[in-house]
């Protein structure tokens, strides 16, 4: 026994008709599971060359099933129909996905954490900074009071007589 799947163009109505057939020596039966459009199959990441079919013969032959009668696990395994290996295969995908998931789930937590932690770092920064700022500006006013005092000091001092004896060299 050998299966094939196929897709047949219907040239009147521009859709193809998804076929499994199942051939064996005393008969060819076709079985047509979906009449579709092709870009139903395109949409879904199907893709099909129209002028050939896949042929899977000898797949499903009986030796491939005898070959493992010995070992329950595998026997297990190829006695399980195309739906139940369907649906291990989904829940395998769903694990991985979760798993992967919750793995960038953590990395964002960490970032959430590092970014929370340099912002804080910043904050203190620029509050150290307005502090610097604040204290130069207090140095610098006070210095053009000291300067202020300094001349009218002098000035006051040359209205009683002073002179001053500092040299200027040019």
């Amino acid at each position: 026994m050998s299966w094939s799947i196929c897709m047949s163009p219907d040239r009147t109505t521009n859709e193809s008709s998804l076929c499994f057939e199942s051939l064996t020596s005393s008969e060819m039966g076709e079985i047509t599971l979906a009449s579709m459009s092709t870009d139903w199959f395109s949409r879904h990441g199907i893709f099909f060359n129209f002028d050939s079919c896949v042929n899977f013969t000898g797949i499903f032959n009986s030796s491939y099933a005898d070959c493992a009668k010995d070992d329950p696990d595998m026997s297990e395994e190829m006695e399980k129909d195309i739906i139940t290996l369907l649906s291990e295969e989904i829940n395998l995908l769903k694990n991985v996905t979760n798993d992967s998931l919750e793995h960038t789930q953590a990395l964002i937590i960490d970032a959430k954490k590092t970014s929370s932690h340099y912002q804080k770092e910043a904050e203190k920064c620029n509050t150290g900074m307005e502090t610097c700022e604040e204290a130069r500006e207090r140095a610098q006013a006070a210095l053009t009071e000291e300067r202020k005092l300094s001349v009218k000091w002098e000035q006051r001092a040359r209205e009683c007589g002073w002179k001053d004896e500092r040299r200027v060299y040019s």
